[in-house]
This record gives C-alpha cells, structure tokens and sequence, in this order.
C-alpha cells in the first residue's frame, strides 16, 4: 500500500522520490522510481545490480532480492536474508492488478472509466467537501479525484504503522471502514486539479470491482490475470495473515524515530488494512510475468492499453514521473524508460518495472522497509550504475 512515510514527512531522498510513499510513520514506504546513472549493461551483464544489492544489504537492509529478463535471458541475484523464490508482500503493486481489471470491464462494456464514483457507489464518498458525484472511475486510478488517503490519518497510523501494530496486526479492516475514516478529514482538493497519492482511491476502486462484478476483487483478479498467466506465486490474500513459502521475514522498527533501534519481525499481518490499495503477495518471477504480459498487449485491448498509459504529472517533487492508470513512466537517468509500480507495506519494499516494449524487465524487494535504495537497483539493472557507498549498517540485532 504505499504507506508508512508521507510526502510531508519523508525523512529520506528514497522516500521523497517514492510516488507510493503517501503517508507517515515508519515502514511502509513503498519505493517508486527516480534518477542517478552511466553506460547500459550487456544483456547477460547483470554485476551492478548485484551490487546493488549487496550495497543495500551492507547498508542495513536485512535481505534484498532480483530477478531480471531481457529476452529469453534470465538473471537472479541475491544479498542477505532473501532467497531467489522468496514470496513477499508488494504493497501498492496490487494497484496495477486493480487497474487492470477496471480497463478489463471497460473493454467488455459493463462500465466506464468516466463513469461518477457515485454510479456504483452510492453515498460512499460523502463527507467533508467529498462528493462521489463529482468524482470519475478515471480519476481514481490516476490520482487525480482529491479523495484524502487513509493512511494519512492520525489514528489510523497509530493502530496500523506504530508500536499498535503488534496487538492489532490481525484485526479485519473492511474496506467501507477504510473509506469512512478518510471521510472524516477533507479533500486534498477539487476532483480533475491536481494530483496527489492517495491509497483510499484503489480501496473504492476495489469497491467498484465487487459492485460491477458481484464478486469479491480478489477474485477478479484470480479469474483474469493470475490463472491465464499461471502466476503460481500470487495471490490475494484477503484476511490471511500468514505468508506462504518460500519466504523469509520481513522486519520493521515501526517508528518515526530515524534513531529507533529495536526492530520486529512484521511478517504476519491481516492484509485487509490495505485491501485494494496493496494487500497482494507474489514473487520477482511472477511479478514480470505480469507486467511483461500487461506491455505487450496480452491482458487489455490496444485502446485500453493506450489509455492505461496516458499518464499526469506526478508532482514537483517527483520529476520525470509520470502516473498513468494504476502504471508509473520513468525516465532514467541514461536515458531509459520504464514502466511499471512500486509498493511498500510493513518489513517490506518492492519494485516492479519493464521497458515499454515489456522486453527487459525487473522486479526486486527489501525484507525491511526504514532503509534501502531501490532505485539504486533500477539504475544498476537498466543503466549500468554503480551503486554510491553503503550507509552504515543496522544499530542493532535483528530479533
């Protein structure tokens, strides 16, 4: 979901860069895409990514791993505490998935992406300036409706993100309690002005999903993505709290404090505190499957697909981004173009992205989410950067 640090309070370049870092408070940030860079990689030349990795491990990330394709060529690389099959919790790249299934209906006629959020959703976004009827299917996958985000809220911080955490990481969230609370504070502002992440979108999105469909999201998203793909390492988990194997545990220190030292073990959590906006669990393999098959035209019709990629500005903080439908544009710094999305949710930061042609692709995760540089590892794999000098390592023991 792309939580823990908000824009207003990012405490680090990663986060600041990171278009899914919509909120506050320690470990869900979920990292997005950004800039530095050289000379591209031969094909089967994949040494600064590894090092990349390696950096980050050196620099306190407990385990980070990466797969990458370029053609039929495949590489995986790994560093401390992740090995190259884990599964792992990809927060906010559910949202490609939802947006997918949205286009999906589209194509089929059963709603459109200009439709009022209020069409579906009758009364749901109300509250506080928030108008439903003012408010497109559209400008919910592209952040541009003004809907408050959840995970911005005080109180919802406090229980989910904080030290609560760890008495309430089984609790069911459902997804009209999500959108209740980011009812009670006011819009960002008005629907089509601007731009700005918000996580409560792709809950109502998901909402819209089951009202459209008649069945639960997850499972939409079952039926049209995971079993044609035969993604075998995704899934939706909706309130399971355990994570399947392969994996290794994902550590959080559940604090603002950039001086906390005491770090948790977070791999279990009821997912239903993301729901739509980032509950998903895959893999690196599973996850450029998806992503390769999504750019190359094998899941949305050529019209649907071109408007998937019609991206806004994601903000002055964020130059270069682009944010299309559920689907991030980034320009390297060598040049480079990728597509794709980041996520972050509790022990866990992950990027997924591939060249517009869905030739070259990469999909990698931290097992920690207070430090890191993703980015350092989309630079390596697409431009050939070596990575900066690791930071110093973790102040204390992992539990």
């Amino acid at each position: 979901m792309s939580a823990i640090r908000s824009a207003r309070t990012a405490r680090t370049a990663r986060t600041a860069r990171t278009v899914l870092a919509a909120t506050v408070v320690a470990g869900l940030a979920a990292t997005a895409f950004a800039s530095p860079a050289l000379a591209a990689p031969g094909k089967s030349d994949h040494r600064a990514t590894q090092q990349a990795l390696d950096a980050a491990v050196a620099g306190g990330v407990p385990g980070a791993v990466a797969q990458a394709r370029s053609g039929r060529s495949g590489w995986t690389g790994t560093a401390g505490e992740r090995g190259g099959q884990d599964r792992y919790r990809v927060g906010s790249i559910t949202k490609t998935f939802v947006a997918t299934v949205l286009l999906q209906l589209q194509a089929e006629g059963r709603l459109d992406l200009d439709d009022s959020v209020e069409k579906w959703l009758p009364g749901v976004v109300r509250g506080n300036g928030h108008d439903g009827r003012e408010i497109t299917v559209r400008q919910l996958l592209n952040h541009t409706s003004g809907v408050y985000s959840v995970t911005s809220d005080r109180g919802f911080q406090e229980k989910v993100f904080g030290p609560e955490f760890l008495e309430r990481r089984y609790d069911t969230w459902t997804p009209q309690q999500l959108v209740a609370i980011a009812m009670t504070h006011k819009p960002d502002f008005a629907p089509g002005t601007s731009w700005n992440y918000s996580n409560t979108n792709y809950v109502l999105a998901g909402m819209v999903i089951e009202k459209a469909t008649g069945r639960p999201y997850g499972k939409e998203v079952q039926r049209r993505i995971i079993k044609p793909l035969k993604l075998r390492a995704t899934t939706v988990p909706g309130t399971t709290a355990t994570m399947p194997k392969p994996s290794s545990p994902a550590y959080s220190k559940l604090s603002i404090d950039p001086n906390a030292t005491t770090i948790h073990d977070v791999s279990e959590l009821n997912p239903s505190l993301a729901y739509a906006a980032g509950e998903m669990i895959s893999d690196s393999n599973d996850l450029q499957t998806f992503y390769r098959a999504l750019l190359k035209g094998r899941l949305l019709p050529k019209a649907e697909l071109r408007e998937m990629t019609d991206t806004v500005a994601a903000g002055p903080e964020l130059p270069g981004v682009g944010y299309g439908l559920g689907l991030m544009r980034q320009k390297l710094s060598c040049g480079k173009e990728v597509w794709g999305h980041g996520g972050g949710i509790h022990g866990s930061a992950s990027e997924a992205v591939a060249t517009r042609n869905g030739e070259h692709s990469l999909a990698m995760n931290f097992n920690s989410d207070w430090t890191g540089d993703s980015q350092a590892v989309l630079e390596a794999e697409f431009c050939g950067t070596a990575p900066k000098p690791a930071k110093q390592p973790l102040s204390a023991p992992l539990p």
